[in-house]
């Protein structure tokens, strides 16, 4: 998938792909690559006729008035032919202008969204050349001073630049012949950068960027060079695995091997990432600005009133705080995407020159063109710590961004509905109110009635919203949370009566007696039998890795019903009742020293017949609806460990010292892989209540969601120092606390499907790479 997710921004992004195919052919680049010095490409012309340098920009402005987000969709899709040419420049120019007030805009803009002027931003930071201004008794600004290095500053005709004055920092917009414009012997060899030199320098009060901040101007820099960015990430992504479906080495694919596929899946989750900070990035800056609009229109409206000032200023400082909230959570998304996506283009390009071998480290191939833009727009962003300890300083200062939902209108009237029937179970207690959830639909409301509500992926979102709001807690099922559709899509009516309703209410305590000592993730390979005798089945095997076996009351089992055929085939999905004679559960010692999993040995366990779901034969079917609903909500949670990002703040706020520099850049990773997992689960629910497959969003999530925790795990425990020594016991404080959980967690990248398999997944199923061979062959 792409930066932006609606059928809007996948008709944008379709267009601009195939407006580059026609105008940005290889003959293109490689002519901007030996040209002696930049000039505006011949396709200039036509891209601004395609609207691409306005999307952001309002009508009144001679834009198209869509949003930042739209420019985000074309900067990576051109990102993607590493377009050279001031396209970037100059959306970003004109993007840092129209965030600032005064008359720079209805002056300057028009002319950058119709493609007569082009733009540049000087993102250097001091003391890497700076600026200075003195202003006059009429507000003009006498600038001079040297800044550098200015992307597109060569092809600008007007350049914004950052001044310190004595009193303040500020942007002016200056044209680029009142300067010294030199260009620069560029890394990246299809567009420039340039040194700017300016003596004496007038700027009229109308070129000054009022309302403008440093940060912003950053912020607004993360977000597009993070989209284009994403653009090269993911022409790296494509071009390496096409490469290594084709490339035969030693008998075959390239892409087969293990330590290709693994790569190339890792590329992807990278990119994917990239992809969703930004896409968040943006959505938290229009949120702020939204905000901001309204509390400007409040105190509008409060002056114009005239009476009830008191009043209204209380709500205007509740709104202001609000707004400020949003502000700092807007430039805490900038920041991730700051650190994420440039980072996600230098390594898929890295990696993308080692999948191409020999042939990627040529001058003739493009893949450098690619390693080159990445590496630059890094350099440009500024060094991906400085973003990071960006990151951790507002994390640590209370930030907590909130990833709410945009519902459609329907959604009012539905929402009250709901409302009303969760507080009626808000006023019940215990079993009673874990009974009416059940009865009513709502602990598994995807369900087909009666079991759920077949809800919409809205109403499902409401109903979450409304039970949290409502603090009424769904049963915990744990396994039976997995067991319930399988029963559902091919169980019995009988099954379904006997076992759902007491599943549902969380009454029933299942376990899932499916891996083997020779069958983990080869789950197909069990060797656990089972024979036809008078009125059922005979199990006899071994099971192993159960969890919660030595408490559950019923268990799903898979057991071979024949050897004929495929592996996948003559296997049989049972329900076994734990206190059937012949099954014995011992209990396996972890290395925290508890006992959550088990050994389960089937010594001549009868089930009768009616305790088959599906047909004889056919469990694999059966299993692997079980298994798509473990993967999804393992993924979803830290696994009962304790290893979250707000217990690891709490913790953090506890330790009563301020970090150091090593230890901030150590938080910020954590920090920005957790907000990179929430934006994707966003962009999965976004997706789904659109209509649309969740896509490879939901993938990368599961395979980032179960080493996060360890993660977690491993940053707090990195803080504890001579603390690290203590027992690993939760009763022993934070110390503790931490290293229970840094033990703990070392299963979840083994029993939700263990990160190879799932990395297997990901570059077979989403990118087209050759499955593994059969043993023997």
């Amino acid at each position: 998938m792409a930066i932006g997710l609606g059928e809007e921004h996948r008709e944008l992004r379709d267009s601009v792909i195939g407006w580059a195919a026609r105008n940005i052919p290889p003959e293109v680049l490689r002519a901007a690559v030996q040209a002696p010095q930049e000039t505006r490409p011949a396709f200039w012309t036509s891209l601004a006729a395609q609207g691409l340098l306005g999307l952001h920009l309002p009508e009144e402005y001679g834009g198209s008035g869509y949003g930042l987000l739209e420019t985000a969709v074309a900067v990576e899709a051109l990102g993607e032919r590493v377009a050279p040419g001031p396209l970037l420049p100059t959306v970003l120019a004109s993007a840092v202008i129209l965030a600032s007030d005064g008359k720079a805009r209805a002056e300057l803009l028009p002319g950058l969204a119709d493609g007569t002027l082009t733009g540049a931003v000087a993102l250097t930071r001091p003391p890497a050349g700076s600026l200075t201004g003195t202003r006059g008794e009429d507000g003009t600004l006498t600038v001079g001073g040297v800044v550098e290095p200015v992307l597109g500053g060569t092809l600008a005709d007007v350049l914004v630049l950052p001044v310190a004055t004595r009193q303040e920092r500020v942007w002016v917009v200056v044209d680029a012949s009142t300067v010294t414009v030199t260009p620069i012997q560029a890394l990246d060899l299809t567009r420039g950068v340039a040194r700017v030199e300016a003596e004496s320098v007038e700027v009229p009060p109308g070129r000054v960027l009022d309302g403008l901040s440093s940060e912003r101007v950053h912020d607004l820099a993360a977000i597009l060079l993070g989209a284009e960015a994403a653009g090269v990430a993911a022409w790296c992504v494509r071009a390496a695995s096409e490469y290594a479906r084709g490339r035969v080495q030693f008998g075959r694919p390239i892409g087969q091997f293990q330590g290709v596929k693994h790569k190339a899946a890792r590329m992807l989750v990278a990119l994917e990432q990239a992809r969703a900070t930004v896409w968040d990035a943006v959505r938290a800056a229009r949120t702020a600005e939204e905000d901001g609009v309204a509390r400007t229109a409040g105190g509008d409206i409060a002056q114009e009133a005239g009476e009830g000032t008191a009043v209204r200023t209380l709500e205007e400082d509740d709104a202001a705080r609000a707004t400020g909230e949003a502000v700092r959570e807007a430039a805490y998304a900038a920041a991730v995407a700051g650190v994420v996506a440039p980072d996600a283009a230098v390594g898929c390009a890295r990696d993308a020159i080692q999948i191409f071998g020999g042939i990627g480290y040529t001058y003739e191939h493009d893949v450098h063109l690619y390693y080159r833009r990445a590496l630059s727009l890094r350099a440009l962003l500024g060094p991906s710590a400085g973003w990071a300890d960006k990151v951790a300083g507002l994390a640590l200062d209370g930030v907590r961004p909130q990833m709410e939902i945009d519902l459609p209108e329907e959604a009012a009237g539905l929402r009250e509905r709901v409302r009303a029937e969760v507080a009626g179970f808000a006023g019940l207690e215990g079993r009673r109110q874990r009974r009416a959830l059940a009865e009513a639909g709502y602990v598994m409301p995807h369900l087909p009635r009666p079991w759920g509500r077949e809800a919409t992926p809205l109403e499902q979102v409401l109903i979450l919203q409304e039970l949290r709001a409502a603090r009424v807690r769904p049963p915990q099922m744990i396994i039976g949370a997995w067991v319930v559709p399988s029963i559902v899509a091919y169980g019995t009516a009988e099954q379904q009566e006997r076992f759902l309703p007491r599943t549902l209410s969380g009454e029933t305590v299942w376990c899932q007696l499916f891996s083997e000592p020779g069958a983990g993730s080869d789950l197909a390979s069990l060797q656990t039998r089972a024979e036809r005798v008078e009125g059922g089945w005979r199990l006899n095997g071994q099971k192993v890795w159960t969890s919660i076996a030595h408490i559950a009351e019923w268990a799903i089992c898979l057991a071979r019903t024949s050897s004929t055929g495929s592996k996948h085939e003559g296997i049989t999905y049972f329900l076994v009742d734990m206190k059937t004679p012949g099954v014995t559960v011992r209990p396996l010692t972890e290395m925290t020293g508890e006992s959550m999993f088990n050994q389960v040995f089937l010594d001549d366990v009868f089930v009768p017949d009616e305790l088959v779901v599906g047909q004889v034969g056919d469990g694999w079917r059966v299993a692997r609806n079980t298994l798509s609903n473990e993967r999804v909500l393992l993924s979803s949670g830290t696994g009962g460990t304790g290893s979250s990002i707000r217990d690891l703040l709490g913790f953090v706020g506890r330790l009563g010292r301020e970090l150091t520099a090593v230890e901030r850049q150590d938080l910020a990773e954590v920090l920005c892989e957790g907000h990179s997992i929430d934006a994707l689960g966003l962009r999965v629910t976004l997706r789904q209540l659109s209509g649309a497959e969740p896509g490879g969003d939901a993938s990368v999530r599961k395979l980032l969601s179960t080493s996060h925790a360890q993660h977690v795990a491993e940053c707090a425990v990195g803080l504890l120092g001579s603390a690290a020594v203590t027992a690993a016991d939760r009763t022993l404080g934070d110390a503790g606390h931490w290293n229970r959980a840094i033990l703990a967690t070392r299963a979840m990248t083994i029993y939700g499907g263990t990160t190879e398999v799932q990395l297997n997944i990901i570059g077979e199923r989403l990118l087209g790479l050759p499955r593994d061979p059969e043993p023997g062959r």
